[in-house]
C-alpha cells in the first residue's frame, strides 16, 4: 500500500503503463508470429511491413531494446526472402 498521495498515483500511472506495455507486446509478439507462420510469399511480405512498424514503434518506446528491433528485423527479412517474398 502506498503510503502518501504521490505513490499512489505513481501506483495507478505504473498501473496503466503495465497494461497498456502488456497489450503492445502481445501485439508485437503476434505480428511476429504471424510473419514466421505466413506460407505465401505476398503474405509474408505484407505481414512483415506490418512486424517491421511494431518493432520500430516499440523499440522508440523503450518496450525492447533497439538492438532486438534490429536483429528481430533481420531476422524475418531473411525468413521472408527465403519464401520468395520481398521485406
Amino acid at each position: 500500500m502506498p503510503n502518501t498521495k504521490s505513490a499512489a498515483k505513481r501506483l495507478r500511472q505504473n498501473l496503466g503503463r503495465r497494461d497498456r506495455n502488456k497489450a503492445a507486446r502481445s501485439r508485437l509478439r503476434t505480428a511476429l508470429k504471424r510473419v514466421r507462420a505466413a506460407e505465401e510469399p505476398q503474405q509474408a511480405s505484407a505481414a512483415f511491413r506490418e512486424a517491421v512498424q511494431l518493432l520500430d514503434q516499440a523499440a522508440g518506446r523503450g518496450l525492447i531494446h533497439k538492438n532486438r528491433a534490429a536483429r528481430s528485423k533481420g531476422r524475418l527479412a531473411a525468413h521472408v526472402r527465403k519464401l520468395g517474398g520481398t521485406p
